[in-house]
């Protein structure tokens, strides 16, 4: 019989420390309720425990919702009107599930069933193998090959460790391997490093681009939209627009700077192109799946995108979650997917599930009182600088994203982080949807920095084609030449589209 604890004790040491530290031993400050303070004390030892890696996500996001439901820090002594709350259990628990009704929530859930479909078919593989055999003569050319496949897939594919790892790497290393560049044979600099760096780098850059490409994306529509008291709600039309021109400058871009400062030995690859060809004639025709699954995609796109509703009024608008349970629905009925295929998809349910913890706590946060709290201690501080909004903004930027070097953790970052900075950041006069699609934009770009900065880094890291220097070199000239285009290009884009 396995007697092994369900927790890593250090980690978990630590975050129940930290808990009762600021439970108990650290005052309430003035101007904050001891519900809210009590919360703060549960969710800095969730956040720590995830960074810690205490327990997988979901395990913690389940002690998450016991810990509100018992403690009953959501629910107030009185009522509205002034009286004892009637069955505060009962309310609290209601409290702890609440954001289980979020249909953000469920977008993405459903949004990684759907791409379970282009795992399924091999339709990812195709679409990448088919820019390969048009642009592969040369190593830049595979690399742009890479980043093209990787935007294609990005609007249907929320797991970006799933795009980029599990559906790009291993075309990526079929690449190099064919070219006889091998981190075991110390052959890596031939082609490899350099593929295995835009592999990686194109992920960030597509996670910023689509609502649906990343699992945190819709956390940060909705803690923006509680902030603006939803004056600023980001559709995904809306967001897909307002990244489009940054986006793609940013992978223009990409490859060609990774070429300058890692470049391959192999710079021709004419054989590249005839192995993509050999590969492509290997799969054979397009499989009745995969034409199912390109309809769906389209389909997924037109809706999403908004083009019913622009065409024929708003009537014909659909919902972003209800377009996402028609795609799976379609994938269901066709037979592409079968509810087997649903049910394995363990990385859907556990982001439904953990996704729903977090965004409950970070909702309760803001309701009783404590965003705005930390959001003036963030503006007294900052303001007394007298640096203008414009100074202030790039510090809060600065800060917020390379904070991501003490995160393992893009979720866990976003919902420690974005509400308060977001917040002191209109306090002190920066335009709300200009920081609205800065912070978004770096949410995704701070990916870039580390080794274990998100799911994809782990994945490409460890097949042993750079070291670990030459990642978090990489990490940082990214980081530095995707901030200024999302905020110097971006930022005339949104002022062109006058989003500020």
């Amino acid at each position: 019989m396995d007697n092994k604890l369900g927790f890593k004790p250090i980690p978990m040491a630590v975050a129940v420390a930290l808990t009762l530290l600021i439970w108990f031993v650290i005052p309430v400050p003035q101007g904050v309720t001891p519900n809210a303070w009590h919360l703060l004390a549960l969710f800095v030892g969730v956040i720590a425990a995830i960074i810690g890696k205490a327990m997988p996500i979901g395990a913690l996001s389940i002690l998450a919702i016991m810990l509100v439901a018992i403690t009953k820090v959501t629910v107030p002594e009185l009522d509205p009107e002034g009286n004892p709350i009637k069955n505060p259990a009962t309310v609290a628990i209601k409290d702890a599930l609440s954001s289980f009704g979020d249909p953000l929530i469920w977008l993405i859930g459903i949004s990684i069933m759907i791409s379970r479909g282009i795992l399924k078919t091999g339709l990812g593989s195709r679409i990448g193998y088919y820019f390969i055999s048009l642009f592969g003569k040369k190593t830049l050319g595979i690399g742009y090959s890479l980043a093209i496949s990787e935007l294609i897939l990005a609007p249907v594919t929320p797991s970006n460790t799933a795009r980029g790892g599990g559906i790009i790497h291993p075309i990526m290393k079929s690449i190099a391997g064919s070219f006889d560049s091998d981190p075991e044979k110390g052959t890596q600099s031939r082609i490899g490093k350099y593929l295995a760096l835009v592999n990686y780098h194109s992920n960030p850059i597509t996670s910023a681009m689509f609502i649906t490409a990343t699992a945190p994306n819709p956390l940060i529509v909705d803690l923006i939209a509680k902030a603006t008291n939803s004056d600023i709600h980001l559709s995904w039309g809306t967001w897909a627009v307002a990244m489009l021109v940054p986006g793609l400058a940013a992978m223009f871009l990409m490859p060609l700077v990774l070429y300058l400062f890692f470049p391959p030995e192999i710079k021709e690859t004419p054989n590249a192109s005839q192995f993509a060809k050999d590969k492509l004639q290997e799969l054979g025709p397009m499989n009745r799946g995969e034409k199912i699954m390109l309809g769906i995609f389209a389909i997924l796109l037109l809706l999403w995108a908004g083009i019913p509703a622009m065409i024929f009024g708003k009537a014909y608008a659909v919902n972003p979650t209800t377009t996402a349970f028609l795609g799976l629905s379609l994938l269901l009925l066709s037979g592409v997917l079968t509810w087997q295929d649903v049910l394995t998809e363990k990385g859907a349910w556990d982001t439904v599930t953990w996704f729903s913890a977090l965004v409950m706590m970070a909702s309760f946060l803001n309701k009783l009182g404590l965003i705005a709290w930390l959001s003036k201690l963030l503006e007294s501080g900052i303001g007394g600088m007298g640096m203008g909004w414009v100074g202030a903004v790039t510090l809060l930027l600065l800060a917020y994203m390379y904070a991501h070097y003490i995160f393992a953790s893009t979720t866990a970052h976003i919902t420690a982080m974005l509400s308060a900075f977001y917040a002191a950041g209109l306090a002190l006069g920066a335009p709300p949807m200009l920081y609205a699609l800065l912070l978004a934009s770096s949410s995704s770009i701070m990916m870039t920095l580390t080794h274990y900065a998100t799911g994809t880094s782990p994945v490409i890291f460890g097949s042993g084609y750079t070291t670990l220097g030459e990642w978090w070199k990489a990490g940082f000239i990214m980081s530095v030449v995707n901030l200024a285009v999302f905020v110097v290009i971006g930022g005339v884009w949104w002022k062109v589209m006058n989003y500020w």
